[in-house]
């Protein structure tokens, strides 16, 4: 019997490897930005966990200290203590120093005064302390104040579930002035009928790299990076002052339709 002759072909034709990776392609271009936006509400979630165990840690550091907030900047205190710092205030309550890092950033733990550009998560400086260069407490306009005479006590704040005192903030050298460990309440565009809701600057974009040319203390932003568009649709996480946590994104807070309380000194 006549074997017969098969003609089998050792491989694909170009034609056909073409098509394959087309179809590889198109999958890549479906698939990749599901992926992303999967991992970055992962992040976003950490980052609300993450801020809830930093306002546990404030109600603690109240409890302890008279209910007077923590200052996120002592300037009566020289560079070289780490107290200076509102973060390293925290740190023996909380004692793991990636919960001060934003879940996703390039952000770093702040222990050293020149390194406070690095921070990504940051403290209202409506707290910060200068008993000799600070804006008195009762000033009718507090835009432009970089910290106030005395330590913003709890028990004599209004609707302190609504004041916001922590966010995600842009990160990077100090040098570049960038100040991670703070953001200001003072710098956004004040609301003429409610001042205390005038809002920081926020937005989902670097805001610090977008407006170089301003100086630091003029910026202070806050960093809405969680799902970012670029067309400040992202979110950050606020703390509030009685401990609780909760997202909001970057047109809610510019606009000042959040209903939150920043300015309350």
């Amino acid at each position: 019997m006549k074997k017969k002759n098969l003609n089998l072909r050792a491989g694909f034709t170009i034609m056909e490897l073409l098509v394959v990776i087309a179809i590889i392609a198109v999958l890549a271009a479906i698939l990749f930005p599901v992926f992303a936006r999967a991992k970055e509400s992962g992040l976003r979630a950490t980052a609300l966990t993450q801020s809830k165990q930093i306002g546990t840690a404030l109600i603690m550091y109240l409890g302890q200290n008279d209910e007077k907030f923590l200052p996120s900047t002592n300037y009566g205190l020289p560079d070289s203590a780490p107290e200076k710092m509102w973060q390293n205030g925290l740190m023996s309550l909380v004692k793991d120093q990636r919960i001060f890092v934003a879940p996703g950033s390039k952000g770093e733990f702040a222990d050293k005064w020149e390194d406070r550009g690095m921070m990504s998560i940051g403290y209202s400086s409506a707290t910060a302390v200068d008993k000799q260069q600070g804006c008195p407490d009762d000033k009718a306009d507090t835009s432009g104040c970089i910290a106030f005479k005395s330590v913003a006590e709890f028990d004599k704040s209004e609707n302190t579930s609504n004041i916001g005192l922590f966010a995600v903030t842009p990160s990077g050298p100090t040098k570049d002035n960038y100040r991670g460990y703070e953001f200001s309440p003072y710098n956004g565009t004040p609301n003429l009928e409610k001042p205390q809701l005038s809002p920081p600057l926020a937005s989902d974009r670097d805001l610090v790299k977008e407006l170089m040319g301003l100086p630091a203390d003029a910026l202070k932003p806050i960093y809405c990076r969680y799902m970012s568009t670029g067309k400040d649709e992202g979110f950050t996480p606020v703390v509030f002052a009685d401990g609780h946590a909760k997202d909001y994104d970057a047109k809610q807070i510019s606009e000042g339709g959040s209903g939150i309380i920043w300015r309350f000194r």
